[in-house]
């Protein structure tokens, strides 16, 4: 296991990013809770790095160094807002914990909450340890409902510890169950290819297992996120041997056996997994296909092609 301190020092360069500026916004759409499909603005907000450094985490790219100064994540998200069609659900991303007060200043939540009176639902991330009163609180004064995105990644016994995220699986319990008695919704990210979990076999199970665990917990969605290069540590543990890219074929099957549980909606993220697959014929249909299931949260047939699904 590498030292912690790699983590930070194996890292490029952050990106330029202005306080008073979002680093990207965009519309997409989401099943909602009658499976009707639903339009949500996703605007990734621009503030403070996230505590926990995690160890696959390539986040911090677009992030401060200092913590996010009152008043300009309010702008972000007008500035967002103005730009942006109208939409049911609204996420508010800040690659770090929404209810970290270095992240987003507690003056800004009566700003943010009269920004977002129009939405049916907001959408934030937290850290299962940093779900206290304060979400309570925050989600008492919304005309919505708050939905919360934990990262779980995977329950794994020897994979979870060595992520630097300071998260049990107890952890991760303790949070759901205060978060489902005070009737706030979850969503939960799972990793397919942690480091540290190189076999595909058992990886695709890990998964599957994680995701199920995430909806006995009383999680509603869950995304599962094929592991990447990219923040330099996660290269040197590629070299080691602790880290093994995902294969498309992977995803495909996580996204089809999580569905089958029929326990909760579960979404394969898309985003940028041209590194998952070497066949430049299929590639694009496949992706389409895991962005129909989706979508409808049903199978599609499989794409079959001669590159032997890689």
């Amino acid at each position: 296991m590498p030292d912690i301190d790699d983590i930070e020092t194996l890292r490029p360069p952050r990106n330029a990013v202005d306080p008073e500026i979002p680093y990207h916004f965009l519309q997409e759409q989401e099943p909602g809770e009658n499976g009707n499909l639903q339009k949500v603005n996703t605007i990734f907000l621009t503030g403070k790095e996230c505590a926990f450094k995690c160890l696959m985490c390539d986040l911090w790219k677009n992030t401060l160094t200092f913590p996010t100064p009152p008043g300009a994540i309010l702008k972000q998200i007008d500035y967002a807002l103005s730009r942006l069609p109208d939409a049911d659900v609204i996420k508010l991303y800040n690659s770090s914990n929404f209810f970290d007060t270095k992240a987003i200043p507690s003056s800004d939540y009566a700003g943010i909450i009269d920004r977002v009176r129009q939405f049916k639902k907001v959408v934030v991330e937290n850290h299962p340890k940093l779900c206290t009163q304060s979400c309570v609180d925050f989600n008492e004064q919304l005309d919505g409902k708050l939905e919360i995105a934990l990262g779980l990644e995977s329950i794994h016994p020897n994979v979870l510890p060595k992520l630097n995220k300071r998260l049990t699986i107890e952890d991760f319990q303790k949070a759901t169950r205060f978060l489902k008695r005070n009737k706030i919704q979850m969503r939960a990210f799972v990793l397919l290819n942690p480091p540290f979990l190189v076999d595909e076999k058992e990886n695709i199970e890990w998964a599957v297992k994680t995701v199920a665990f995430a909806f006995e917990c009383g999680v509603g969605i869950c995304s599962v996120i094929p592991t990447r290069v990219g923040n330099g540590i996660m290269e040197v543990l590629q070299k080691r041997g602790d880290y093994v890219p995902p294969r498309l074929n992977a995803l495909e099957e996580v996204l089809e056996r999580s569905l089958a549980l029929q326990q909760g909606k579960v979404f394969a993220d898309t985003w940028d997994i041209g590194f998952l697959s070497n066949c430049d014929e299929c590639f694009g249909e496949r992706k389409d296909r895991l962005e129909q299931m989706n979508l409808s949260q049903k199978l599609v047939e499989k794409i079959t092609c001669n590159c032997a699904q890689s």
